[in-house]
């Protein structure tokens, strides 16, 4: 069924790699995926690490929807919703060029679900596909029971995301906002990074009840807007 989807069903059409931000350093990484994706590189079995808000699960995602525009067949599983039943979640997708794999952190010390993980790895470096895996620590921090699964994640290629200063985070911002039909001012942005916190998940979800108020009341987001609208407590 999901083959059969549009690509901009399958991937949300903001999750590309042309629309991605982050850390100068950060830009290796696009490099090295965008190889993975196409099957063109030397690396076939990648691990993203990095804390929340670095950009790991777009990266995933725009590398699944890089390759099915390359013509390879990739599928992208965030590993939290399939914790406890991972083995079926992961034997559905027997065949696949890419799979992504997103958060191994939610199934790191579940033994039923490690196992399931470790035979998957096995049989997609069996039949020649690409690996593409995303945590918030080293295989090293994680509480992982199987000594196997263990050595099968250090041996990827390992990419250590880093954090957005500032400046990175208003031009997430700003470009999430601007697909809403946003528009944010300077000192709006600077607003919310001061007040609501740097947490990019958390200010992102926000945009969407900014969006509502602002079409409801007719009226752009400044500061004023966004202390009457969030309220006291954090204006």
């Amino acid at each position: 069924m999901t083959g059969q989807l549009p690509l901009a069903l399958r991937y949300p059409p903001d999750q590309r790699f042309e629309s991605f931000v982050g850390a100068g350093a950060n830009d290796a990484a696009v490099a090295q995926l965008r190889t993975l994706a196409e099957g063109t590189g030397t690396d076939d079995k990648l691990y993203l690490a990095g804390a929340g808000g670095v950009g790991k699960t777009h990266l995933l995602l725009a590398a699944c929807a890089h390759a099915d525009a390359a013509g390879r067949r990739a599928a992208y599983l965030p590993l939290a919703t399939a914790s406890g039943r991972l083995r079926d979640a992961l034997d559905a997708l027997d065949g696949y060029d890419l799979l992504a794999l997103d958060g191994l952190d939610a199934v790191a010390g579940h033994r039923d679900d490690e196992l399931a993980l470790f035979d998957a790895h096995n049989r997609v470096h069996d039949a020649g596909g690409a690996l593409l895996y995303s945590a918030r620590a080293m295989p090293d921090a994680l509480p992982l029971l199987l000594p196997d699964l263990h050595s099968r994640l250090s041996q990827c290629t390992r990419i250590v995301l880093e954090p957005l200063d500032d400046d990175g985070r208003r031009e997430v911002l700003r470009l999430r906002a601007a697909r809403r039909g946003l528009q944010l001012e300077d000192a709006a942005l600077d607003w919310l990074l001061r007040r609501v916190g740097r947490d990019l998940a958390n200010l992102t979800a926000l945009l969407d009840t900014l969006d509502r108020a602002s079409l409801a009341a007719q009226r752009r987001i400044t500061v004023p807007f966004l202390r009457q609208t969030l309220g006291p407590d954090i204006a």
